[in-house]
């Protein structure tokens, strides 16, 4: 990870993340009691860990069979998905996740950038699943690296507020949001894990590394909100 600002897209990134993800990942779930899909998470109120699976299993087949009609991906999509799997059993869900990390990553690859962030958002809810059952890596792991040239990326794209961050795990900067030099950029010092939990909106633990954020709000950061 560096400082520089890289413009050039790798289309192959955002499958490398989800693969990534998918070789810790699907191994932890299989090994999971049934008891444990039905844990709510703090993350996303109201789903348990099971129906986050089924959001994301749902989504990456909807991206691998290009089924994108109106609405898809809306609060009312995701809960219909959610609903039609309800009678599937939890190895069900895991094994149609497993095919959707596998298989998206070319068909994200080829969509020229507009389908890159569904990558790190299931990457994202990853780390809600990890953490709710007490796994150690949630928003961090292999993927991170990953996930922080994604989202550095995604967050130029968008013209997000700028944002320099030092961060305590990884050895050089990092840039994000619109990177003109029009706006004074704020400033975040803390570690890689943290700093994805901001950008995703997701808890940040009381207790843990601290972090500093100057500049901006918290809620300014949210890039799923």
């Amino acid at each position: 990870m560096t400082s520089a600002v890289n413009d050039v897209r790798d289309p192959e990134l955002p499958g490398r993340l989800l693969m990534t993800e998918r070789d810790v990942l699907i191994p932890l779930l299989r090994a999971r009691p049934d008891a444990d899909f039905g844990r709510p998470t703090a993350a996303c109120p109201g789903w348990t860990v099971r129906d986050v699976l089924a959001h994301c299993s749902a989504a990456l087949l909807r991206v691998v069979e290009s089924r994108f009609e109106r609405g898809v991906f809306s609060p009312g999509s995701n809960d219909r998905d959610i609903a039609e799997r309800a009678d599937w059993t939890n190895a069900r869900v895991v094994d149609e996740l497993e095919r959707g990390m596998t298989e998206a990553g070319p068909v994200i690859a080829r969509a020229g950038g507009v389908l890159d962030m569904i990558a790190l958002g299931e990457w994202v809810h990853a780390g809600d699943v990890r953490e709710t059952l007490g796994e150690p890596g949630a928003y961090a792991g292999d993927g991170l690296p990953h996930a922080l040239t994604l989202l550095a990326r995604v967050t130029r794209e968008k013209g997000h507020l700028p944002l320099h961050a030092d961060l305590d795990d990884v050895d050089e900067p990092l840039r994000l949001g619109d990177v003109s030099g029009e706006r004074t950029p704020a400033r975040y010092i803390g570690d890689a894990a943290t700093l994805v939990r901001l950008y995703a909106g997701r808890p940040v633990p009381v207790a843990g590394v601290g972090y500093e954020l100057a500049g901006a709000e918290r809620a300014e950061l949210n890039i799923f909100g």
